[in-house]
C-alpha cells in the first residue's frame, strides 16, 4: 500500500487508543430523568459513532423501547438510577452485534441477580471489572489490525499498478470484516449455549415455545 494507506493505518490505530468507557465515577450519583439520562450518555459517547454530528446515541424512544422489551427495568418515580444507565451502557455496545432476544437473554441474569440487590457483588462491580479488560483488549487489537494490513499490503503483486492500491485496501476491509463475522458467530452461539442451558422457553433464535419439562 501507499504511504497514504499507511497513513490510514497509522489513524486507526490512534482511533483505537482514543477508545474509553464511561467510569461508574463519572455517572452522576443521583437518581436522574430521562432526559438527563439521554443527555449524559450521549454527551459521552457522541465521539464513538461514524457521524458525531448527526447519529443519535440514546433517546426517549429507544429507552422506552428498551423497557417495553424487558431490556431494562421501569424506572423509578419517572427516575432511573445508575444501575439503569450501567445496564443502558451495556445495551449500547450490544445492540450493533446481537438481536433484542439474545440481548435480553445476557442481561436477563444481570437484572435478576444484581440489579438494585444487596450482596458482596453489585452491578457496578460487574461493570467496573469487564471494563477494566479494555486497555489489554485494545493493545491485542492493534496488534491484530497491525498484523492484518501488512498481510494485505503483499496482496495483489501481480495486478497492474494502478490497482493494487485498491485492491490491497479491498483486502484488508475483507479480513476485518471475516473477522467481525466470525466473532459474531462465536457470541451468537455462545448465546445460544446459555439460553439452552436456562431452558427458557425459547429456541435458538430467542423464538418462544413450549418450556422443556
Amino acid at each position: 500500500m501507499t504511504l497514504e494507506t499507511q497513513d490510514l493505518l497509522n489513524s486507526i490505530l490512534a482511533s483505537l487508543d482514543r477508545i474509553d468507557h464511561i467510569r461508574p465515577e463519572d455517572i452522576p450519583g443521583i437518581d436522574l430523568y430521562v432526559d438527563q439520562v439521554t443527555t449524559f450518555i450521549s454527551s459521552r459517547l457522541q465521539h464513538t459513532t461514524r457521524n458525531p454530528e448527526g447519529d443519535k446515541i440514546l433517546t426517549k424512544t429507544m429507552i422506552n423501547n428498551y423497557a417495553k422489551n424487558d431490556l431494562l427495568p421501569p424506572p423509578v418515580k419517572k427516575k432511573y438510577s445508575k444501575e439503569h444507565i450501567l445496564l443502558l451502557l451495556f445495551i449500547y455496545y450490544y445492540k450493533n452485534i446481537l438481536s433484542i432476544s439474545d440481548i435480553q437473554t445476557v442481561l436477563k441474569p444481570l437484572t435478576d441477580n444484581f440489579f438494585q440487590k444487596e450482596g458482596d457483588l453489585r452491578l457496578e462491580d460487574i461493570y467496573q471489572e469487564v471494563f477494566s479488560l479494555e486497555r489489554d483488549e485494545v493493545e491485542r487489537l492493534k496488534q491484530d489490525v497491525t498484523e492484518k494490513f501488512n498481510i494485505a499490503s503483499s496482496t495483489f503483486a501481480d495486478a497492474p499498478e494502478k490497482d493494487q492500491e485498491f485492491l490491497r485496501l479491498f483486502s484488508f476491509i475483507c479480513m476485518l470484516s471475516f473477522d467481525v463475522y466470525v466473532k459474531k458467530l462465536i457470541v451468537e452461539k455462545l448465546v445460544d449455549i446459555y439460553r439452552a442451558k436456562e431452558g427458557n422457553g425459547q429456541d435458538a433464535h430467542g423464538h418462544k415455545g413450549d418450556k422443556k419439562p
